[in-house]
């Protein structure tokens, strides 16, 4: 390990820093995140479930919650699982890093660090999903105590307070998923490390501008905020009939 090494691999640590503190602390560039905006449209959503007795909709939206979280908790594990037998086979990637050209290979105990790094990386990301799972069946349990509309209407400030309460797991259980993927994309970056130093920090950087904006100037944003989209991307208006052309429901009965 190389002075190179531990200067990139604190400027890692550092961007990973300032990206969440970035997106959980004040607005950045005078902008709302896509995670921000996305708690107003859970909020949205909870409180409209209060104008419906059949929640099918709503527990649908919650199963697939937990299904993408356990998808990635599951997709962490394999991940370690490689990241251990990448380590059983340090001899011959050492081989084939010392026949490989532009290759900053710093010996066999570097190698087995940097797999030991990736493995917490992958290990965190797992702890992450798998709260993240937990707090979203809670916030099912708590979905589950949302009173029917006629309870809602006869006392409307209790209802509000169990989809307050269920508004806050909610957001708590996206924010440790959002966690947890934040650090599979940030492996991508980690992947530099094995090629040298600069590398790394030059695809760390690369990661962290494409997860800015994605959160701050992405289309997707704009789509889920009060924005008007761009004048090239309206809708055509829906074209009417043309005069004297037959109405084909009225032959139905």
């Amino acid at each position: 390990m190389t002075s190179a090494d531990y200067f990139a691999l604190a400027f890692f640590t550092l961007l990973w820093a300032a990206y969440s503190w970035a997106l959980g602390g004040p607005r950045l560039f005078q902008r709302t995140s896509l995670t921000h905006a996305m708690i107003e449209r859970r909020r949205e959503w909870l409180y409209n479930s209060l104008r419906r007795d059949l929640k099918m909709i709503d527990t649908q939206i919650m199963a697939g919650l937990q299904n993408g979280t356990a998808f990635f908790a599951s997709t962490s594990i394999l991940a370690i699982g490689g990241c251990f037998a990448l380590l059983g086979a340090t001899d011959k990637v050492d081989a084939v890093f010392n026949d490989l050209p532009y290759v900053f290979h710093s010996g066999r105990t570097a190698f087995e660090l940097k797999v030991g790094g990736l493995t917490g990386l992958f290990g965190y990301a797992f702890f992450k999903f798998g709260w993240s799972y937990r707090l979203f069946n809670y916030c099912t349990i708590l979905f589950g105590s949302i009173p029917m509309m006629r309870d809602t209407e006869a006392d409307i400030i209790v209802a509000e307070r169990s989809v307050e309460r269920v508004i806050r797991m909610n957001v708590i259980a996206a924010s440790h998923f959002n966690s947890g993927l934040r650090a599979i994309f940030l492996s991508i970056g980690y992947l530099g490390w094995f090629v040298s130093p600069y590398v790394f920090m030059v695809t760390t950087t690369l990661v962290i501008v494409v997860l800015a904006r994605r959160q701050f100037f992405s289309e997707a944003r704009l789509a889920i905020m009060d924005v008007d989209p761009p004048s090239n991307h309206r809708l055509s208006p829906v074209r009417t009939a043309p005069s004297g052309a037959t109405d084909l429901s009225e032959g139905i009965q």
